[in-house]
């Protein structure tokens, strides 16, 4: 069974995110296993909820009932904390994790209050609704990763939810056409209106050069939270500090690409070729290594969006720790 899990958890990872799957391969081999669980429970909940498989393509458009999903989802989720048997294989693979690296449960159905955003078809009026989303689809995730990776202290936990919302902001500008299709728009409406796009209009090719703008925008307002989550690998054990680092450079090398091709950046989906993962792969080496040398010393996160349940006192203070 345990073989079995790894096996599903593998194929899940390399099919649903190429791009995090070539970083995943440099953590060791505990904490490999336990990232890809995790993922293989984020993917299914995010294709139960949507009818799809893998993230591509609608399985049951006829018969599929979101909110009955969601709510089951929800329902396994309590179960597997409770240790009870897991007869789905993500839900397996999730219960190992959870109870193993001791993810507090209010990170989970804060991840499942994300796909509740999409279910009932929520509206993001300004960035911090958009930044709020991102936290339950992605800054969540990285809180979870980071409990794999053996982070306790909040402020280290900081920069890795940082790590996902600017993922989440990546992926949004890169998929603003593709979800705009589905009757999706993450973007906040206020930026809409001030680049003059209608919500409904997103998609229209008239548009595409008034979209680059606000997709250079929404990369741009990513760097910071780029910039955070760098301060947070030295706390990291250092092969999950090298793989951390290059999912970053990766994520992020998205975005530069989204805004170099400007207004036709959705002519097909933008990735980065093997060649340029190598190229990050040994870049974000060599920012792990860096990172040992670098002092402590408590950093400010002044601006960024708070998580739930973090007071001022995380703006302010940045200090990194890590349980042994």
């Amino acid at each position: 069974m345990s073989e079995a899990l790894m096996q599903h958890a593998t194929q899940t990872i390399e099919v649903g995110s190429k791009s995090f799957a070539a970083a995943a391969k440099l953590f060791p081999p505990a904490t490999r296993r336990s990232v890809l669980m995790l993922y293989a429970w984020c993917r299914h909940c995010d294709d139960v909820v949507d009818g799809q498989e893998l993230g591509f393509g609608v399985v049951a458009p006829v018969a599929h009932d979101p909110r009955a999903e969601l709510d089951s989802l929800y329902d396994q989720t309590r179960r597997a904390y409770a240790g009870e048997p897991m007869p789905i294989p993500a839900f397996a693979a999730f219960q190992e994790v959870a109870l193993g690296s001791h993810i507090a449960p209010r990170y989970a159905f804060d991840h499942l209050a994300g796909f509740a955003m999409d279910v009932g078809q929520a509206r993001y009026e300004t960035i911090d609704d958009t930044l709020r989303y991102c936290y339950h689809v992605a800054g969540v995730v990285g809180l979870m990763m980071a409990s794999i990776m053996g982070a306790r202290d909040e402020r280290v936990l900081d920069r890795a939810c940082d790590l996902g919302l600017a993922f989440q902001l990546t992926n949004i500008a890169r998929d603003i056409v593709d979800d705009a299709a589905i009757g999706r728009c993450y973007l906040p409406a206020q930026w809409l209106r001030e680049a003059g796009i209608p919500q409904e209009e997103i998609g229209l090719p008239r548009h595409r050069a008034a979209l680059a703008q606000v997709a250079a925008r929404l990369v741009d307002y990513a760097e910071p939270y780029y910039d955070s989550a760098m301060t947070g690998i030295a706390a990291l054990p250092l092969r999950s500090a090298w793989a951390i680092a290059t999912a970053r450079n990766v994520y992020r090398q998205i975005g530069v690409e989204v805004k170099r091709r400007g207004a036709r950046a959705w002519d097909e989906r933008v990735g980065t070729s093997k060649a340029a993962k190598l190229r990050l792969l040994a870049l974000g080496g060599a920012q792990a290594l860096s990172s040992r040398l670098r002092a402590r010393s408590p950093a400010r996160r002044d601006g960024l969006w708070l998580r739930p349940g973090r007071g001022a006192e995380a703006m302010a203070v940045g200090g990194l720790a890590v349980d042994a």
